[in-house]
């Protein structure tokens, strides 16, 4: 009789005795890549939160006095103007990690981070995270690679904003978030997405208007679901591709 094949390798570290950090699952891929000498370092200095929608972690400016490990939901990144009006620029999931200035020694904000649908994370201290840093050379590794992944993403969703029309810049947005949660369905408004975009409401109702009719979503007042993955991404502009393709390259570069 034959056994059974093993589990794809990403899936591995979910089954170790050490994927749990006070009772709650580690979801993170971040702390899940971190060897067990580190991750118990790391470990000893978390504090596992719950994240409302709309609740803000950080405003342009503040002093960062905590960062977050994202585990479970999704939170935004938004460039906020003087008049107030804000846009997003960057997509935070179970991959990522909000801080990202105190992992090069900086203090303060320069973007806003809000949470778009509910989310748990694991937080830790800007002393802290000092502190870990100094001992635990591949969380500082994972940290700056995550760093330079979200200055990509950074780059082209500016650029998508100011080329692509807004059918294909929600395309774009559905399918990060998506990636990022793990799941076809999505507990987003009209306004949010509006927002979220930069755009009207109206807007983005034509543009879900037209990919419902399509086949390629499916939404209602407080929910959207991806019925057809591979005709959105066939559907969606380069900006997409080109951010998946230089994720996909860099990762395969880590040793």
């Amino acid at each position: 009789m034959t056994g059974t094949l093993p589990r794809p390798p990403i899936r591995r570290p979910h089954r170790s005795p050490h994927s749990h950090i006070d009772g709650n699952r580690i979801y993170n891929e971040i702390l899940l890549a971190l060897p067990h000498q580190e991750r118990e370092i790391v470990s000893a200095e978390l504090e596992f939160v719950r994240l409302k929608p709309h609740q803000v972690l950080h405003e342009v400016g503040d002093t960062l006095k905590s960062a977050y490990f994202c585990n479970t939901g999704l939170i935004s990144i938004l460039s906020v103007f003087p008049d107030g009006k804000s846009v997003e620029v960057g997509l935070v999931g179970k991959e990522g990690f909000v801080g990202s200035p105190l992992v090069a020694g900086f203090r303060s904000a320069a973007t806003r981070a809000t949470v778009q649908m509910e989310a748990t994370a694991f937080r830790i201290s800007a002393r802290s995270l000092t502190a870990v840093l100094a001992r635990c050379s591949k969380l500082e590794t994972k940290l700056q690679q995550f760093s330079q992944i979200m200055g990509v993403d950074v780059t082209q969703i500016a650029a998508c904003n100011r080329l692509h029309d807004v059918e294909e810049r929600l395309v774009r947005w559905l399918l990060m978030c998506a990636d990022r949660v793990g799941n076809k369905s999505l507990p987003l408004t009209q306004e949010l997405l509006a927002q979220m975009l930069g755009t009207r409401r109206s807007s983005v109702t034509i543009a879900a208007g037209v990919l419902q009719k399509a086949g390629l979503i499916a939404y209602g007042r407080r929910n959207l679901s991806i019925v057809d993955r591979a005709r959105l991404e066939e559907a969606a502009c380069d900006c997409y591709g080109v951010m998946r393709r230089q994720t996909q390259r860099w990762l395969s570069e880590v040793v």
